[in-house]
């Protein structure tokens, strides 16, 4: 047999290979994780629940979703486990930020402007306005106007071709009073 001819098949073994080995690694990563689940971290189920760890048995895992609420999962269903940090930033809308140090950035660019928010936006720019082609409302209804009269044309110009159809006589081919 020729080189050639085998090299597409090794190829193929060879890829079917690094793909499942890569998925061994992410089950064996995943397992680990939830065999390491401790009470009290927090975790994502993998329908997107967030909970902490209440009690951990062989393959249960108890969660406590809120004051009272007590939900007993598979470890199978168990997405992720969180960092502290993490879990209370989205659960509890909590930013534990370790530089405090830093300078806080605003939420809107008035202090990027350099002028004071209480002034009139037209005050603080010298340019002059600018024309967006509105009309004026006189404008408007002059429009308004021109077009019910042209509506009012068009439908006396429809009345009109009605009535001649309707007196010329109609073709026919002779058979319509034979019966």
């Amino acid at each position: 047999m020729n080189a050639f001819t085998l090299l597409p098949f090794i190829v193929l073994i060879a890829a079917m290979f690094l793909m499942t080995r890569s998925a061994k690694k992410k089950q064996q990563q995943a397992a680990s994780m939830r065999n390491e689940l401790q009470p009290g971290s927090g975790v994502r189920t993998i329908g997107g629940m967030y909970a902490t760890v209440k009690e951990v048995n062989e393959d249960t895992v108890l969660l406590d979703a809120g004051p009272g609420v007590e939900l007993l999962f598979a470890k199978n269903a168990i997405g992720a486990v969180l960092t502290d940090d993490e879990y209370n930033r989205i659960v509890h809308g909590v930013e534990h930020d370790l530089k405090s140090d830093t300078d806080i950035v605003p939420d809107d660019a008035s202090s990027l402007t350099g002028t004071d928010a209480s002034e009139e936006p037209a005050a603080a720019s010298d340019d002059k306005a600018v024309d967006l082609g509105k009309q004026d409302a006189a404008e408007d209804k002059a429009d308004a106007a021109a077009a019910a009269e042209a509506r009012t044309d068009a439908a006396a110009a429809a009345a009109e071709a009605k009535a001649e159809a309707d007196e010329e006589p109609k073709k026919t081919d002779g058979d319509a009073d034979a019966k």
